[in-house]
């Protein structure tokens, strides 16, 4: 690991703002201005380069700001790895996470900052506006996809009552070290995911600020946008929760209901490939044996329209996955 950074300021910064980058050099200038338009500047900015392909162009768009932040360049080991390396080096009290292809808005440090004062919040989050490859109308928020509602507590993040955009997040760093930090194990997918849910058990309070502060970029070419490899990846944090603690009777009832929901939608999406790509019998093997240990209604009713209308139905799939 390589680590280039010169830039210090004379006190220590209050936020170490943490952006790991892989192959985002088209993007993360967008973001790097987001930063250093706040109006809250006791912070510091850490880029963390996981071993990208597009390193001499990443590095051309950092030039202009390298005085500005500190660079790390790694071999590729995943983004919680690269999140991870730039923790070890943070010397805020506060870390703030922003994805390099997405941007913040103008006051989020200041508006953000007051809110986790005044509540006396260990880690704060709040909602952003998708842009992009946005497959909804102009407007749509992350949250009016994924609410959150409700206190976030280890019980709701379970059952998919709350849901934590990265890219706004503050969370005090002695939490996150406490708890271990990143999971470096699952590369890529859902270790944020993971991440709340220690923050959560360990007793660390978290409010969700019903406001827009960033931009969510949308992209269809990025791992988060694969739902199968997305819900397969929580499908593991979940797994690795049962076995590593134990939960309180309404935690594991939580924790079931999204496991099933999860289930389902792996099922479903996989016998959707499996039909267009003719694979029919083995489509309806599959759902026949899901419906025997997953309660979802989708199932047999995709069953059902499977074993009635086969050639219809395989038209439709073909028709909405035409790429």
């Amino acid at each position: 690991m390589r680590n280039n950074g010169n830039h210090h300021s004379p006190a220590l910064p209050l936020v170490s703002i943490i952006i790991p980058a892989y192959n985002v050099s088209r993007y993360i200038g967008e973001a790097l201005r987001s930063i250093f338009a706040q109006d809250f500047k006791r912070y510091e900015v850490i880029v963390v380069n996981d071993g990208s392909t597009d390193t001499p162009e990443l590095e051309s768009v950092l030039e202009p700001y390298r005085q500005k932040i500190r660079y790390i360049e790694q071999q590729n080991r995943g983004i919680s790895a690269a999140r991870n390396a730039a923790l070890q080096i943070a010397r805020g009290e506060l870390i703030a996470l922003l994805d390099a292809d997405d941007v913040w808005r103008e006051g989020k440090l200041t508006e953000q900052l007051e809110f986790m004062k005044q509540n006396q919040f260990d880690m704060v989050y709040a909602d952003a506006l998708l842009i992009g490859e946005v497959p909804w109308p102009a407007g749509t928020t992350f949250m009016d996809r994924s609410p959150s509602d409700g206190p976030v507590t280890l019980d709701s993040l379970l059952d998919a009552r709350v849901t934590v955009v990265v890219s706004t997040v503050i969370v005090r760093k002695d939490l996150v070290q406490q708890v271990g930090s990143f999971d470096e194990d699952d590369r890529n997918i859902s270790e944020d995911f993971d991440l709340w849910l220690r923050l959560a058990r360990a007793g660390a309070r978290i409010g969700y600020q019903k406001k827009v502060v960033a931009e969510y970029r949308f992209r269809t070419d990025s791992i988060s946008a694969n739902r199968v490899k997305l819900h397969e990846a929580a499908l593991r944090v979940l797994e690795k929760m049962r076995r590593a603690v134990t939960l309180s009777a309404s935690e594991k009832e939580a924790l079931d209901r999204t496991e099933q929901r999860l289930q389902s939608i792996v099922i479903l999406e996989r016998s959707k490939t499996m039909i267009v790509n003719g694979e029919v019998a083995e489509a309806r093997a599959m759902l026949g044996k899901a419906r025997e240990t997953n309660s979802s209604w989708k199932i047999p009713i995709a069953l059902l329209a499977l074993r009635m209308f086969p050639g219809l139905l395989r038209r439709y799939l073909e028709k909405r996955h035409r790429p």
